[in-house]
């Protein structure tokens, strides 16, 4: 029997940065608070193991949520949690912030 579980969708940064300017998607950055601190994607939101339970009462689980780690690696794992909590449409992005801060060093918010 073939499982029905939905699984996350990956987007370049290319993508992110098109869509960045709408706000019709909600970015969540996992890193390290000190590295969000020193630059992250304009308009992120910090998800940590603290801030997880406030994000999933007030998240808006249709939008389209975007998961930032370093790489792009982390981030999958933590898009897949969020569609196991019955997020609708989440990405993971390709190169996470070190491809984006390479490629729009001046769209970095600190």
């Amino acid at each position: 029997m073939a499982s029905s579980e939905e699984n996350f969708k990956h987007m370049q940064i290319s993508e992110l940065h098109k869509v960045l300017a709408d706000e019709s998607h909600v970015v969540v950055d996992i890193r390290d608070p000190a590295s969000f601190q020193s630059g992250h994607i304009p308009n992120a939101i910090h998800l940590s193991n603290e801030s997880l339970p406030d994000f999933l009462r007030d998240a808006d689980f249709d939008a389209p949520v975007v998961v930032c780690c370093y790489h792009g690696i982390s981030s999958q794992q933590a898009a897949q949690f969020l569609i196991s909590q019955d997020f609708t449409e989440v990405y993971s992005l390709d190169g996470g912030f070190t491809d984006w801060q390479l490629q729009y060093p001046d769209a970095v918010a600190r």
